[in-house]
């Protein structure tokens, strides 16, 4: 098997001017851990996922090279976060998305997909030879297909 036989075709995509906010939401909203952003060519550029929200609200201190080593002390409430959230909601999300998920092609073995899914804990993106976005692959996607296979199986 290919990685185009698992993928979802029709994935939730982000521009890199949407905010912060907006990205915010559809996270929140389906329980994504991460999203692919793409270009206005639909060609892939990055990703954007809860953990450039909680950068956004942990303490600059704590991020820092050499910042606190021992953070215990720090006592936040929800509106100390929320008002850092507020601070960055109206950036565009191309402040802090990554381009850190590598892609695969469709043609890519199922298991190497599964290895990487395995390794970098993300939704994996599949692009073509220019880089276009053809779908999307998560854990929930392999699984589907599995559990599918057996009822089929038993069927």
């Amino acid at each position: 098997m290919y990685a185009a036989e698992v993928m979802d075709p029709n994935p939730t995509t982000l521009k890199a001017t949407d905010t912060i906010e907006c990205a915010a939401n559809y996270i929140m909203d389906k329980r994504y851990r991460n999203m692919p952003v793409i270009d206005e060519n639909h060609r892939y550029v990055g990703m954007f996922g809860v953990n450039c929200l909680l950068r956004q609200m942990i303490p600059r201190s704590v991020l820092t090279h050499k910042g606190l080593e021992n953070v215990g002390f720090i006592h936040e409430t929800l509106d100390d976060l929320y008002r850092r959230f507020d601070e960055v909601k109206h950036q565009p999300i191309s402040v802090c998305m990554g381009p850190d998920i590598q892609p695969v092609n469709p043609d890519t073995p199922l298991v190497e997909t599964m290895l990487q899914l395995y390794e970098t804990r993300s939704s994996i993106p599949v692009v073509d030879k220019n880089n276009r976005l053809l779908g999307m692959i998560s854990y929930w996607d392999i699984g589907e297909k599995v559990l599918a296979a057996e009822a089929h199986r038993n069927a």
